[in-house]
């Protein structure tokens, strides 16, 4: 594993990750509802109520499933992260949960009169003790732990067998403590006077889990560093209220405080897992959502892959056919008798400048496809617009269409990139004569017109066409969106990238000839007018 992965593995890990604000307020207030609980529980703690048979036996399950998936799940923890305060903290929840059913199983009148372990009345205080003191202590352990370097403790490529050993650790501890007390009875000190009073030693013995939790407390939130450790103080701490209900009120079983502590049992053992599973779920949606964004960016990529191919066949299909139509017309002449050398040289000085206009498109698309900032020069916006015209004037014959330009004395100069900004100017120009093609009933004109706005520099370009419907007019510059029989739908799409791209804008707008009418706007940057002075 690299120290990359380790790195993003921890940033998503509940033991790494630091608290927000809003975290720490909700633990907060959690520890301020224990203590409003622990007030109001104070005063009727030693009051008896009625006995109930089921209440033992039910939240020992409940603590059992609890603690133990909150094990399991730091366990996994420890197998990704590798650190051992990981390792410790989860046997000590894992000792939580095993210890719980011997607890239950000898608590008298939970499964039985007597209990199941055939042992006496001594043994389930005893449990409860070394229960309560066996958490607290590795919380004290895993808090102190905190300021050691985990660099230093890293165990790699030891996450099973050091799982393996600790649960077999953590198992044969719970066998021992409960064969101790439960076969030798007559060792232990008695904590039960009968099977419902506690004697004052109870209460002594109480004293050691509870000094123990408000140690770990203490300590883990002065050095509480993740959302672990935030709200693990908060289970301590609710371990501190139970210990202090048990120890200073409680002196019978059947109490208000029995019952209240047996709730405060739940809560520690809950408080924890359900952080756990809050964080992992947000992590999961955190996972699902980059998954779906990569899976986006892999679509967008394969998109901008076909929009690029298309693009290029595209813009590359103008002059490529006017190479093969020349080169054909240059054959002819020079074919002749005799030939045309003349003739033949033109045609094929017009193939060499077609040549130069394909490769010429290949960079202006290269260009447009990239995410750094392209290099700009100054462009005289009626040069431009006057060469366009000339390259398409051989197809503007064929089709009989006359051009009239109205064109702005002394525009000053704009940046940009001339290959691009050139090919926007032959794509509406392609298309107008694609669209006249089949216009019998009126002249086939071309109105191409410059003018000077504020800073900009509007560039016009309108036909005699059979126009745009209006319901179309939103959607003429989408990407393979078309009216033409064999066009891809990318001219136009192109075009509004390459002058979106100038910080410019190109909109279509309602012809007074009925024709298709479409207006460039590009600023003329301070660049430009440097350049030109």
């Amino acid at each position: 594993m690299t120290e990359q992965t380790v790195a993003d593995e921890r940033e998503v890990s509940i033991a790494t990750m630091r608290p927000t604000l809003r975290e720490q307020r909700s633990a907060l207030a959690i520890i301020g509802l224990l203590s409003v609980g622990f007030v109001a529980i104070a005063p009727f703690a030693a009051k008896q109520v009625v006995q109930v048979g089921s209440f033992v036996p039910t939240v020992q399950a409940i603590i059992f499933v609890t603690n133990l998936t909150t094990a399991v799940l730091l366990f996994s923890q420890f197998s990704i992260l590798s650190l051992p305060e990981l390792l410790l903290l989860a046997g000590g929840y894992l000792f939580s949960a095993l210890i719980v059913i011997p607890h239950a199983l000898s608590y008298p009148g939970a499964f039985a009169p007597k209990g199941l372990l055939g042992s006496g009345i001594q043994a389930t205080p005893w449990l409860y003790a070394f229960w309560h003191f066996g958490f607290s202590a590795v919380v004290l352990c895993y808090a102190c732990l905190l300021e050691i370097n985990s660099k230093k403790l890293f165990v790699h490529n030891s996450g099973l067998p050091a799982i393996c050993l600790s649960t077999a650790i953590v198992v044969a501890l719970v066998c021992a403590l409960t064969w101790s007390v439960a076969a030798k009875e007559e060792y232990w000190p008695r904590l039960l006077a009968n099977e419902v009073e506690f004697t004052p030693l109870t209460n002594y013995i109480g004293t050691i889990p509870l000094v123990t939790s408000m140690l770990a407390f203490v300590v883990l939130w002065i050095r509480r560093r993740s959302v672990l450790d935030l709200w693990l103080a908060v289970a301590i701490f609710a371990t501190v209220v139970e210990q202090a209900v048990a120890c200073l009120f409680i002196v019978s079983r059947y109490s208000v405080g029995a019952y209240a502590v047996r709730t405060f049992s739940v809560i520690v053992s809950t408080i924890v897992l359900s952080a756990m599973l809050f964080e992992f779920v947000r992590v999961y949606a955190s996972l699902v959502r980059t998954n779906q964004m990569l899976w986006r960016e892999r679509e967008n990529k394969l998109t901008n892959l076909e929009v690029a191919v298309a693009a290029i066949t595209h813009e590359v299909r103008q002059p490529l056919t006017g190479i093969s139509t020349k080169g054909a017309a240059a054959r002819r002449y020079l074919e002749r008798e005799p030939p045309n050398i003349d003739r033949a040289q033109a045609i094929l000085d017009e193939v060499v400048s077609a040549g130069f206009r394909a490769d010429e498109v290949l960079k202006s698309i290269r260009a447009l496809f990239r995410t750094t900032n392209q290099e700009q020069q100054p462009i005289d916006v009626t040069e431009l617009t006057l060469e366009a015209i000339r390259i398409m004037h051989r197809e503007l014959t064929r089709n009989g269409i006359t051009v009239n330009t109205q064109l702005a004395d002394e525009l000053p100069p704009i940046m940009g990139h001339r290959g691009q900004l050139q090919q926007v100017l032959l794509n509406l120009i392609e298309n107008s004569i694609d669209a006249m093609r089949t216009i019998t009933d009126r002249n086939r004109v071309i109105r191409v017109g410059t003018e000077l706005q504020s800073a900009a520099v509007v560039i016009s370009v309108e036909d005699s066409g059979p126009g745009i419907e209006p319901k179309e007019m939103t959607s003429v510059f989408d990407a393979f969106v078309t009216t033409k029989a064999t066009g891809m739908g990318l001219g136009l799409a192109i075009s509004k990238m390459i002058i979106e791209r100038h910080g410019g804008q190109i909109v279509v707008v309602p012809s007074a000839n009925n024709g298709a009418h479409f207006r460039i706007t590009l600023p003329i940057k301070a660049a430009a007018l440097t350049a030109r002075l």
